[in-house]
Order: C-alpha cells, then structure tokens, then sequence
C-alpha cells in the first residue's frame, strides 16, 4: 500500500499560516470565505471516485433486507383482506364460542394493520443502544433475526388456527422495521462520498417502493393471494433476511463508526479503501479525525440532552416535521387500504389487483427518478414540489369520488388521482427525510436524532393505520382534504425553514442551520466551523498518530 507523504512541520506551519492569511484575506474582501470553501470543494470532487461495486453491493443487500422489508408488508396486507377477516371470525368463533361483531372484526383489523407502527416505535426506541454498542452493520445483521422470527409467526399462523399469532408476528415485523430505517440511512450516508450521498440515500426509498410493489405482484389471485395461500404471502420475509445474513458480513463496518466511535483507523482505513475504490483515503481519514479531535470533550448525546441542546433545535424540528408529514400526508391509508378506495371508486372486484398493481409500478419508477436528479435538483425542491403535487392529486380525487354518481368516467380519474398522489410522494418526500435527518446531525448526535424521527414517524404511522377507516366513514370522499392540508402546511414550513444540503459538507450543512438557530459563532461547535486551518492541523497531528502514517 501506497505511503502518503507527510509534510515536515516546519513545512506544515508554513502551509497553515499561508492558507491562514489567504483565508483572512478573502474574509477582508469579501466578508466571508464561505464562496472560496465552496470553490474548493466543487474542485476536489473532480479527482474523488464515483460508485464502487462493494459500495452498490452494500447499498442493495443492506436495503433488500431492511427498506425492502418495510414496503413489502405495506402492500401485502392489502390482497387477502377478505381471507383474513374471515379467518379471524373462525379464530374468534372457537376461542370465544361466538361470532366477533363486524365494528369489533373491524378494529381488530385496523390494529392487524397499524401494529406494525407500534413494533416500529418499539424499534426506533432500542436502535440508539444498537447503534452504539453493535454499529451500523452489526445492528443491520441483528435486526435479520426479527424478520425471520416474525416470518415464523405470521405464515404459522393459520396452521396455530391463532389470530394472536399474526398479531405478535405483525409487531415484531414492525420492530424490524423500526430498527432498519434508522440504521439502514446512517449506514448508507456513513460509507458515501458526499457528492453521491443524495442518490445512494434514495436507494431506501427505491426499495421501499420495490417492496410495495413485489408485495402487490406476489397478491395477485394467480400467485399467492388465494385462500390457501396467504400465509404464505408473510413467509417470504425470510427471504430478504437470510439473504442479507448471507452477504452482509463480508462488507466492512461504517468507516466513520469505526474511526469516530471505536477509535480503529487501520480498519476505518480498509473501509475506506473497500467503499471509494482507492488506496489513498488520507483526505476521509483526516477529516473524520478532524471531527473527532475537535469533539473529544464531545461524548455521544442522549435523546434528553438532544433535545436540550439549542444548536441543533431547528435542525430537530424539522425532522420531526418531515418524519410526521412523511406518515401523515395518507399514503400509507391509500397503500393499506388500496382495495377499498378503488371499491367506493366504483371499479370491479375483478379489475382491482391489476390496477393496484400499476400503482406498484408508479412507485418504483417514480423512486427511481427520484434518485437520478437528486443530486441535480437539490432535496429542497424535490421535498416541497412532492408535497404541493400531493395536495393538488388529493383535491382532484376527492371531486372525482364526488362527482362519480353523477358523472360518467369519474373512476378513471380516481386512478389516475391515485397515480399522481403516489408518484408526487416518491419523487420527494418518499426518501428525502431519512436522508436529511442523515446530513442534519453531525456523529455525536445522530443516531439520537434518528430515535426522535423514528418515534415520530410510527406513531403518525399507527395513527393512520387505526384511524383511517374510521376518519373514512365519517368524512367520506372529504377525508382526502386532510391529508392535502397536512401537504402543504408541511411544504409552507419547509420553505421557509429548510437549507439546501445539496454537494454540503456536514459542517457546513451545520452552519446554515446555526443562522437559523441563531447560535454565536463562538458557540458554535469547534469542528462545525468551515475552515481549511482544521484540515492542516489534523495533517501536523499525523506525523504524532502512527496509525495515520500507517
């Protein structure tokens, strides 16, 4: 391996008292040296790597078996409704000696749904502790043994003749989740070069939306949506389990993980060089040890003194709002409860899997363009153009379901309403805020920061799921509104609020948002502050870290 070349010190003060002056120099001009930093940055991104193949290979394995997962049982409780409903009628019959009541079968069926949110909440509670103590792949590679297990529990279910089965197995696919869309999104944006980072965080969405759609394809009555099948619908999320326990291992650990928390630079190295695709890693090593050092009165922050901590009180409120307008903007009510919207809007029984099929479609091709000019549009546009499209496809399908006894042809419009609301979703707020909440939080907070957005996503995701039959009933085709105005007070606040993190550094992601915090620049957090001086200090320490010279 190829040794970096180590300046003398007398060379290095000579480095760093040049580019201090330069510094100072453009600051007297120009007031700032922010536009000469980002000058710089766009230069060195021309001689940086692009996408390696075991930087895409963890990218799909780790989603196949964790966003994957997400969207899968998002779907695919929507095919065999009627073969559920019924099997938890006899279920009930023989525990109990008497028929469950439909308002009764109704909110059992609702909390069959939603309690996925729960086991998510559960999750998004215990993943800090995972992340600290096992890291980001070792929490993925745990996290394939509550798939598996609840796997076991759900397919097993009507063998058991148990609807409690399906229930517990329901809360622990949801505690996988949980666990998964928190530490899936670190692990991605921890292993990326920041010019990629954007596209390689969509890969979550992409797959979520994979699995919506596999779900919906593996429900068709020809495959297995049939009566004596079904069980066999939630077996299958073993599959991407087992698959991610058999690759996953030979990938190396997050090499920030591995340099910031567990202080190992030879492994944090062979990261490096695994994931770029180049020998030379000395620029990464130095500037996660340049956070490091400038954060070694820094421990790791507790959810409480998260939340207590005014630098990054902006930055928190707006992954709460992203993270609840994510789950409350409906898509998950028109993902869950797919077969009913297309009912009241009028199509046949027997046209419904096809047509729910397309949405599937939509989604993934949707995810996919997402993911392709997001590097080019900013998440800013993408989030806030996502959500305006929403409110708009929402008020066209409310007339629409209005206007469908009256009016022929109104069911057409209904799907493509549908389409639109999906597609709006997927091409901005499907992703973005796991990528945000990513770039948002420098190392000592992060996955904190993650627990936060987690516990607010799957309680909006559980008070979906139980309400929205209800909300439905009450408000008919006008629940849709709701939703539409959740879109837009969701995109007023983000474009007032929200920096573009765009081809940012995370300290300088920081410094937009210490504006907005209106924290003092002696405040600030030593390595938050966009200066090259840190860079060349952490290059005059090296030559003291033997690791560094390795």
């Amino acid at each position: 391996m190829a040794t970096p070349k180590i300046p003398s010190p007398a060379r290095q003060l000579h480095y760093r008292t040049s580019e201090t002056q330069h510094l100072r120099k453009m600051q007297t001009n120009d007031g700032n040296a922010s536009e000469w930093t980002e000058n710089r940055t766009v230069a060195k991104q021309k001689t940086k790597q692009g996408l390696t193949c075991h930087l895409l290979t963890a990218s799909l394995i780790g989603a196949f078996g964790s966003s994957f997962l997400y969207g899968y049982n998002l779907s695919v409780i929507n095919a065999p409704t009627v073969y559920i409903k019924r099997f938890c009628n006899e279920s009930w019959m023989k525990h109990y000696g008497t028929a469950i009541e439909p308002k009764s079968l109704t909110l059992l069926w609702s909390f069959i749904v939603s309690i996925t949110a729960i086991g998510g909440l559960f999750g998004a509670f215990v993943v800090t502790l995972l992340l600290n103590c096992l890291g980001r792949k070792g929490t993925l590679l745990l996290n394939n043994g509550f798939a598996i297990v609840a796997a076991l529990f759900m397919s097993l279910s009507e063998t058991a003749d148990s609807f409690e089965m399906l229930l517990v197995g329901r809360f622990i696919i949801g505690v996988s989740g949980g666990i998964s869309l928190s530490a899936l999104p670190m692990y991605l944006v921890e292993i990326s070069q920041k010019h990629i980072r954007g596209a390689l965080g969509q890969i979550t969405a992409v797959f979520i939306c994979v699995g919506v759609f596999t779900g919906q394809v593996m429900g068709l009555p020809e495959i297995l949506g049939k009566e004596s099948t079904w069980p066999l619908l939630f077996g299958l999320n073993a599959v991407p389990a087992l698959v991610q326990l058999a690759v996953l291992p030979f990938l190396p650990e997050s090499p920030r993980y591995l340099l910031f928390e567990k202080n190992d630079v030879s492994k944090a190295r062979k990261a490096f060089q695994v994931f770029h695709g180049k020998e030379d890693v000395t620029e990464e090593i130095e500037e996660v040890m340049g956070e490091r050092r400038a954060q070694s009165e820094v421990h790791i922050m507790s959810v409480f003194e998260l939340l207590q901590n005014r630098s990054v009180r902006w930055q928190l409120i707006t992954t709460v709002v992203t993270m609840s307008c994510y789950q409350l903007c409906g898509l998950n009510a028109i993902w869950y409860y797919t077969s009913s919207i297309f009912t009241k809007a009028g199509l046949r029984k027997d046209q419904i899997p096809y047509i729910t099929l397309s949405t599937g479609a939509v989604e993934v091709l949707s995810s996919i363009l997402s993911s392709l000019t997001i590097e080019r549009l900013g998440r800013k546009p993408l989030l806030i153009g996502g959500f305006c499209l929403m409110a708009f496809f929402y008020g066209l399908l409310t007339m629409s379901l209005n206007l469908q006894v009256t009016v022929n042809g109104m069911s057409y419009l209904s799907v493509i309403a549908i389409l639109g609301v999906i597609a709006s979703f997927c091409m901005g707020p499907g992703g973005i805020p796991f990528v945000l909440t990513s770039e948002m939080f420098d190392q000592s907070c992060r996955s904190s920061a993650f627990m936060i957005g987690g516990t607010v996503m799957w309680l909006s995701n559980f008070l979906v799921g139980l309400l929205f039959p209800f909300i439905q009933s009450g408000l008919g085709a006008y629940c849709f509104l709701l939703f539409a105005a959740i879109c837009l007070l969701g995109s007023l606040y983000l474009y007032i609020v929200l920096p573009e993190t765009k081809n940012k550094t995370f300290a300088q992601i920081y410094q937009e948002f210490a504006k907005i915090n209106k924290v003092l620049k002696n405040d600030t957090k030593p390595e938050m502050e966009p200066s090259l001086p840190m860079t060349i200090t952490v290059k005059d320490n090296a030559s003291r870290d033997p690791d560094i010279t390795a």
